[in-house]
C-alpha cells in the first residue's frame, strides 16, 4: 500500500514538472540532462524499481520522499523566479523600441546632413569646372578652325596650280593633283553657302571641263583623221598600218599616263574599228558600182587579218563593258603591231584560195568586216559566173576527150568533172562562211542548186546514148526501170561503159550533195531559214 501511494505521488509530481517545463519532446534537446526524469520515454515504474531494487531498500523510503519533495520545492522556486522575470520583459521591450526609434532618427539626420554636404560639393565642383569646359570648347573649335583654314589654303593653292598645269599641259602632274583637290573640296560641302568657297568649287569644275576638252583636242591632234587618198578599198591595208603605228607610238609616249586596268590601248583600237566600219559602210554605199569581187575579197582578207591581230594582242573585255583586266603577257615581246606590215604582195589567185575557218573565240571577229556583208552579192554573182564557165569547160572537155574507154580503169568510173565541181563547191562554202553565214550563204546554196541541175542536164543526161525506140534519147530514170533482155542488147560496149559511168556519177552526186547539205545544217547556216532545211535533199 505504501509503494502504491509512492507511485501515485511520483506520477503526479513528474506530470506537474513536465507541464511547467517546455515540453517532453523539446526539453532534452534544449536542456541536455542525464537525469532520468528528463528522458522522453520516462517510465515511473522503472524509476521506482531503480530507487528500491529490493525490499530491504524500502527502509529508506522516507529519506527518498524528502529528497524528492526538496527537489520539487526547488523547481517551484525556479518557476516562480522565471515567471516573475517574464513580467518585466514587456516594459524592457518598449524601452528598447523607443531607443531604436531614437537611433533611427539620429541616423536619418546624419544621412540628410551628408546629402546636403554632397550637393554643396557638387555645386562647388561645377563652379570650378565651368571655366574648364569653356576652355575645352574653345580648344576644339580652334582646332577645327585651324584644320579648315589649312584645307582652305590647300584648296586655293591646288586650284591655282591645277589651272597653271592645265595651261602647260602637264597631264602627269595634273592627274595626282586633281584627285587631291577633289578630296579636299569634299570637306567644304557644308560651307557651299559661303561665296568664296562656292567660287573655288566652280573653278575646280571649270578646270575639270577645260582639262577634258583640252585632252580630247590633244588626242585629236595626235591622232589625225585619215585622208581621202587612203579611203577606198584598194588602200584599206594603209588604214590598219596607220593604226598599228599610232598604237605603238601611243604606248611609248602615253602608255604610263593611264592606269593599266583602263586598257586604253584596247579602247583606242576598238574605237578605231567602230569608226572604220561606219566610214567603210558609208563609202561602199556611195561607190557600190565600183566594187569588184577581187577588190572586195582583198579588203575582207586584210580586214580579217587585222581582226586576228587584235585578238592576239587584246582580251576583248572592253567590247562588253566588262571589268578590264591586265594583259597576261608584256607589251613589247607580244605586240603584233611591231611585226612587218607588208609581208609581200599577194597574188590574185591567192584571194580565191580556201582559208581555215575563223576561230570562234575571236572577240573582234566582225567588228570591222561586218560592213562588207551587204555587198557580198558581188561575190555571189562572181561565183555564179565562175560556175557557169566551169560547167561550159566540163562540157567542152567531155566533147574533146570523149566518153570513158571500155576495157580500161576509167570504164564505168565516176567522171572527173564531178569531183572537180564539188571541190569548187567546198572552196566556195568555206570562203563564204568566213565572210557571212546569213543571206549570202543561202544565196550561194541557190547557186549550187542551179549548177547541179546544169551539170545533171548537160553532162549526165545530155550525154546518154540515143536509141531507135526513143527518139528523145535515154534518161537516168528510164535506165533504172526494168527492161527486157532484147532492149539491153542494143547498146554497144562503149555505150554500156558510158551509161555505167553516168550512173556512177549520178549516184556520187546524190551522196555528196546530201553530205554537203548535212554539213550546212551541222554548221547552223540554215537555222535562220528553216524552210530550206525541212527534208533530205531539199536544200540542194
Amino acid at each position: 500500500t505504501v509503494v502504491l501511494s509512492l507511485k501515485e505521488f511520483l506520477r503526479e509530481q513528474i506530470y506537474l514538472v513536465k507541464q511547467l517545463t517546455i515540453g517532453p519532446r523539446m526539453h532534452p534537446i534544449v536542456f541536455p540532462s542525464q537525469d532520468p526524469l528528463d528522458r522522453a520515454d520516462f517510465n515511473a515504474v522503472e524509476y521506482i524499481n531503480t530507487l528500491f531494487p529490493t525490499e530491504q531498500s524500502l527502509a529508506n523510503i522516507d529519506e527518498v520522499v524528502n529528497n524528492i519533495r526538496l527537489k520539487i520545492r526547488r523547481l517551484d522556486d525556479n518557476i516562480r523566479t522565471v515567471v516573475r522575470g517574464q513580467t518585466n520583459v514587456g516594459q524592457d521591450g518598449r524601452q528598447a523600441l523607443e531607443e531604436a526609434q531614437k537611433a533611427i532618427q539620429q541616423l536619418f539626420g546624419k544621412i540628410k546632413d551628408i546629402k546636403d554636404k554632397a550637393e554643396k560639393s557638387e555645386q562647388m565642383v561645377k563652379e570650378i569646372t565651368r571655366d574648364i569646359k569653356q576652355l575645352d570648347h574653345a580648344k576644339r573649335h580652334l582646332t577645327t578652325s585651324i584644320t579648315t583654314l589649312n584645307h582652305l589654303h590647300m584648296l586655293a593653292g591646288g586650284v591655282d596650280s591645277l589651272e597653271a598645269m592645265t595651261r602647260k599641259r602637264q597631264y602627269g602632274e595634273v592627274a595626282n593633283l586633281l584627285q587631291g583637290v577633289v578630296n579636299v573640296l569634299e570637306h567644304f560641302q557644308k560651307y557651299m553657302g559661303i561665296p568664296q568657297i562656292r567660287q573655288l568649287s566652280e573653278r575646280v569644275k571649270a578646270a575639270q571641263s577645260e582639262l577634258g576638252t583640252q585632252i580630247l583636242a590633244d588626242f585629236e591632234e595626235t591622232f589625225p583623221a585619215q585622208g581621202s587618198k587612203v579611203a577606198w578599198l584598194d588602200k584599206i591595208d594603209r588604214r590598219y598600218a596607220w593604226i598599228k603605228r599610232q598604237l605603238v607610238d601611243y604606248e611609248e609616249k602615253y602608255g604610263r599616263m593611264f592606269p593599266e586596268e583602263w586598257c586604253m590601248t584596247e579602247r583606242i583600237a576598238v574605237e578605231f574599228c567602230h569608226i572604220t566600219r561606219t566610214e567603210l559602210a558609208k563609202l561602199m554605199r556611195n561607190r557600190a558600182r565600183e566594187i569588184e569581187v577581187k577588190l572586195l575579197l582583198f579588203a575582207i582578207q586584210r580586214t580579217t587579218n587585222f581582226e586576228g591581230l587584235l585578238a592576239k594582242r587584246f582580251s576583248g573585255y572592253t567590247l562588253n563593258d566588262g571589268p578590264a583586266k591586265k594583259p597576261e603577257m608584256p607589251l613589247e615581246p607580244t605586240n603584233p603591231f611591231l611585226e612587218d606590215e607588208d609581208s609581200g604582195p599577194e597574188k590574185d589567185e591567192d584571194l580565191d584560195r580556201p582559208k581555215k575557218p575563223k576561230a570562234p573565240d575571236n572577240p573582234f571577229h566582225g567588228i570591222v568586216s561586218k560592213c562588207f556583208e551587204p555587198h557580198l552579192y558581188v561575190y555571189i554573182e562572181s561565183q555564179d559566173k565562175n560556175l557557169g564557165e566551169l560547167i561550159d569547160r566540163f562540157v567542152a572537155d567531155f566533147r574533146a576527150q570523149g566518153p570513158p574507154k571500155s576495157g580500161t580503169d576509167e570504164g564505168g568510173a565516176v567522171l572527173p568533172s564531178c569531183a572537180d565541181l564539188f571541190v569548187y563547191y567546198k572552196k566556195c562554202m568555206v570562203q563564204c562562211s568566213q565572210l557571212s553565214t546569213g543571206e549570202p550563204m543561202i544565196a550561194l546554196t541557190t547557186i549550187f542548186q542551179k549548177y547541179l541541175r546544169e551539170y545533171a542536164w548537160k553532162i549526165l543526161s545530155g550525154n546518154l546514148p540515143k536509141t531507135s525506140t526513143n527518139s528523145g534519147g535515154l534518161t537516168i530514170s528510164s535506165l533504172l526501170k526494168e527492161k527486157e533482155g532484147s532492149e539491153v542488147a542494143k547498146f554497144t560496149m562503149e555505150e554500156l561503159c558510158l551509161i555505167c559511168s553516168i550512173l556512177s556519177t549520178a549516184e556520187y552526186c546524190l551522196a555528196t550533195t546530201q553530205q554537203l547539205e548535212e554539213k550546212l545544217k551541222e554548221k547552223g547556216y540554215l537555222k535562220q531559214y528553216p524552210a530550206l532545211g525541212s527534208g533530205p535533199g531539199c536544200c540542194m
